[in-house]
């Protein structure tokens, strides 16, 4: 079995503040690449408006990020989460599970979802959200909720 690499103990969770938004651009471009523009979930941050956004600093280096995006799935309102992004040099050490619960605590009673993979996601309470609709292609078996009542309807900014 394979250890994670220790995290430094100067890595921090703290929320994004405008400084970081080249740093953290910069980040998710290399994480995703230029495929990511042509997501489903991308298309819908690009309208969204942020509700939170935290990053992972390693001695003032950002080198994780996350975000929260406030959405209408029907008539209920709920959080969108995405995209987790971590430096090459930082992945395997907690850093992705500890920017969800950063963004899980934000979030409060209030219902997350997410497109991602559940055996990543499902320890954190996500499962599947078959009855939620996204404004495009997206596979369905990945679309991921945690929360009160499974949500049912189209998804939209809010």
């Amino acid at each position: 079995m394979f250890d994670a690499p220790p995290k430094s103990a100067a890595v921090r969770i703290e929320l994004e503040t405008a400084a970081d938004a080249a740093a953290v651009e910069r980040l998710v471009l290399f994480a995703f690449g230029p495929g990511r523009f042509a997501k489903t979930a991308e298309r819908l941050r690009e309208r969204g408006r942020v509700d939170a956004a935290f990053v992972a600093r390693d001695d003032g280096l950002v080198i994780g990020s996350v975000r929260l995006w406030t959405i209408m799935i029907g008539d209920r309102t709920a959080l969108f989460l995405g995209p987790i992004a971590v430096s090459a040099n930082s992945r395997r050490a907690g850093l992705g599970a500890d920017l969800v619960r950063a963004c899980l605590d934000r979030a409060g009673e209030a219902g997350v979802l997410l497109v991602g993979d559940l055996p990543f996601f499902g320890r954190f309470g996500f499962r599947p959200a078959p009855d939620v609709r996204l404004p495009g292609p997206v596979d369905q078996g990945r679309v991921l909720w945690r929360g009160e009542d499974a949500p049912c309807g189209d998804v939209r900014v809010a």
